[in-house]
């Protein structure tokens, strides 16, 4: 009776909507598919989750144990394609290791730095039986330990820097939603005066009617924000990996500046970026030691600064014309919500905008694909969000491409009577990649055209 089943159009659209639900309630969400096909049609959302850690659990069926390796009617090695898009996966071959397996898979998915599992069950084990006992003792992996508590040297020495900075800047990451930080980074900013750049996945970790939210930086970013990262004598990256879209030449990144590195994954630590103080544990528990150790500072010449920025380079400005642009569509969706809805958008032109233009101003209200890049994650995450957040108001921000990939999740949204809205922008292309035609390859359009 605690089970919410949703029949799906697309094994893809179940992945999203798992990936959407966790994301929006900070626990794993589930989608369940066939062998062969059916576990394939997953492999796009599990890599999707992958790549954002967002905690999902994956369960496939598998043909019965005995005819493995006989290429069987719908045999795909399900476990051998996702090694490399999930945190971990399980092939069960016996029915009373069903149950523990799942536990597992929760844990798993849950713990440290989230991420999607899979469990395929063969046939023969799903359709036997077993004697069931629940156990309540907690799950003890051997060699999985993703929790990880500060060393006091380094809460130290990234302290020292942060007292001694003049130019410091906040690069805010999706870290910092996934621990729910929010008072604590909030917390930090206002206590040394320190400005707050997101990444992409990081907006809406911090309100951005704040006097101290820059926006976000890099390739689609405001250039006031990359310029500030540039300029800064300190980045204090709050878990962010250093994505290759906000740093470019790694080489040419911010070298002006220390940097702090705040990371639940220790394998994040220099490994895009190299750091003078990495400080390896949960988020919200590093700040919750650092901010008391921290003097409070101000840095008025460094915030007018900001100010100058952003005058000299206007990037949200929109041209003048009598068209409806989407930049026009975003920034009325964001006075009638007062910037308070859950935007949940798919990859393009549109994703950009709705970063650019919508004014976040709740924690986590923005939920959108971003190290995987995945068009038509739009419609089905928006549902697994709403779901999630069912007294919220969730608008599915679509391109006319994205949407076109998923819009069969429609039916199931109505058919759910799941209270979605969307906004399509539909301008008849690919709009992102006709933005690059003409950038990069002298405005030669190739099969661009709905």
């Amino acid at each position: 009776s605690t089970i919410h089943h949703v029949l799906v159009r697309h094994e893809q659209g179940a992945a999203h909507m798992a990936d959407g639900f966790g994301r929006a309630a900070g626990r794993a969400g589930v989608a369940i598919a066939t062998s062969g096909p059916g576990a394939t049609n997953l492999v796009t959302g599990i890599a999707t989750a992958m790549l954002d850690s967002s905690p999902c659990v994956f369960i496939t069926g598998q043909v019965p144990s005995h005819v493995i390796g006989t290429d069987a009617f719908q045999e795909t090695d399900i476990t051998g394609v996702t090694l490399p898009i999930t945190k971990h996966n399980f092939l069960v071959t016996q029915t009373e290791d069903i149950a523990q397996t799942i536990k597992k898979a929760f844990h798993l998915a849950e713990g440290g730095r989230p991420g999607p599992v899979l469990v395929d069950i063969t046939k023969d084990a799903q359709q036997a039986s077993a004697t069931f006992e629940w156990s309540d003792e907690p799950v003890k992996l051997r060699g999985y330990r993703p929790e990880h508590a500060p060393l006091s040297a380094d809460l130290e020495r990234a302290r020292e820097l942060i007292d001694q900075a003049k130019r410091p800047v906040i690069l805010a990451g999706h870290g910092v939603i996934i621990s729910r930080a929010y008072d604590e980074l909030k917390e930090l900013a206002e206590k040394a005066q320190i400005p707050v750049v997101a990444t992409l996945l990081g907006i809406s970790s911090f309100p951005e009617d704040h006097v101290l939210s820059q926006k976000f930086p890099g390739m689609h970013g405001v250039a006031w924000a990359s310029i500030a990262l540039d300029e800064a004598d300190l980045i204090i990256a709050i878990g962010s990996r250093f994505d290759d879209r906000i740093t470019g030449d790694t080489k040419r990144f911010a070298t002006r500046s220390k940097k702090i590195h705040i990371e639940i994954d220790p394998a994040e630590i220099n490994k895009n970026i190299w750091v003078d103080a990495p400080v390896v544990g949960n988020v919200k528990d590093v700040l919750g030691q650092l901010n008391p150790l921290i003097k409070r500072r101000t840095h008025t010449a460094w915030v007018r600064r900001m100010d100058q920025l952003k005058s000299e380079h206007p990037s949200l400005n929109i041209r003048k014309t009598n068209a409806l642009l989407g930049q026009h569509v975003i920034k009325a969706l964001c006075e009638v919500t007062d910037g308070r809805a859950t935007i949940v958008t798919g990859v393009g032109q549109h994703q950009m905008w709705a970063a650019q233009h919508y004014r976040f101003v709740n924690p986590n209200t923005l939920i959108t694909s971003g190290g995987l890049g995945t068009m038509g994650f739009e419609v089905p995450a928006a549902m697994g969000v709403k779901i999630a957040r069912p007294d919220g108001i969730v608008w599915s921000v679509a391109g006319d491409g994205g949407f076109q990939m998923t819009m069969s999740e429609l039916a199931t949204i109505v058919e759910n009577d799941v209270q979605v809205k969307f906004a399509i922008m539909n301008n008849n292309h690919l709009g992102m990649i006709t933005q690059w035609q003409e950038l990069f390859y002298m405005s030669d359009y190739q099969a661009n055209a709905y």
